[in-house]
């Protein structure tokens, strides 16, 4: 990216400051990030070096979840949570899978805010973004209601959003707020750091990921992030490394990633 293209950034975005989603879409070959963000990004590479075949897992996972729901009959989709929306991002999968499909993001950060007004300033599928952080439930599911019939399925999509809810915060009742709203036959995807998988590198890129995000996040166990299921059908097979669940059937060979996923259906 030239010097002149760093000047075309939206209006207010710091492109001289790092920022944490722009890093992931480095690390995810998109192309709305700058020079400090790949600086960066590349630091965290070489300190913990599974993070960038996790995160580029983790978008794997999110599009066959997507895919597996389009193929349930569901296409309408709330994403909490999403970063940047770049390459294969849920609304690209859904509406390559089906072009009705109806998407609507949300996340609080204001730099993400910014990117995604512009980036989804040129859809012209049913796509919009909410500004409203994951706890904020009650925003989220009035202003998603304008473009989403919550009287049918919906898939509700949480991909690495639920480690920056420490459980004083409650998530599995952010979650189940956000359950409650929807109809029967709708699906909850979820991935999430896992602190139990290669312990000592996931322990240093917590430390890390809270640096860089100026907060502290909380990785969890496989045990912590399947109770974020309870009461829903866990769909096979069940919480797993992300790049286990569905491997597509030309996927890489498996290799640690850091991440559990897993999806369930609401009865």
């Amino acid at each position: 990216m030239t010097a002149g293209e760093e000047e075309a950034a939206p209006k207010g975005i710091d492109v001289a400051t790092p920022h944490i989603a722009r890093i992931y879409d480095y690390w995810l070959g998109g192309k709305d990030n700058f020079a400090s963000d790949r600086a960066a990004a590349e630091q965290v590479m070489q300190a913990t070096p599974t993070i960038k075949p996790g995160v580029t897992a983790n978008r794997a996972f999110l599009s066959r979840a997507v895919r597996s729901m389009v193929g349930e009959g569901v296409t309408q989709f709330l994403d909490i949570g999403t970063g940047i929306p770049t390459a294969n991002n849920t609304h690209m999968v859904a509406q390559a899978a089906d072009p009705e499909s109806r998407v609507v993001y949300a996340d609080n950060d204001p730099i993400v805010l910014a990117h995604a007004r512009a980036l989804l300033s040129g859809v012209t599928a049913p796509t919009s973004f909410v500004d409203a952080d994951l706890r904020d439930t009650g925003r989220i599911l009035e202003e998603a209601a304008r473009l989403l019939d919550f009287e049918r399925p919906v898939g509700l999509l949480l991909i690495a959003v639920l480690h920056c809810i420490p459980d004083d915060d409650d998530p599995q009742g952010v979650i189940g707020t956000l359950l409650n709203a929807l109809a029967p036959g709708s699906f909850l995807a979820i991935t999430h750091p896992g602190i139990d998988q290669l312990p000592e590198r996931m322990s240093a890129a917590e430390d890390a990921l809270t640096k860089a995000m100026g907060f502290r996040v909380t990785f969890r166990t496989r045990e912590g992030v399947g109770a974020f299921f309870s009461g829903l059908e866990l769909l096979e097979p069940g919480v797993v490394p992300v790049q286990d669940w569905r491997p597509d059937a030309d996927a890489e060979p498996s290799a640690t990633t850091g991440m559990w996923g897993g999806v369930a259906r609401k009865k």
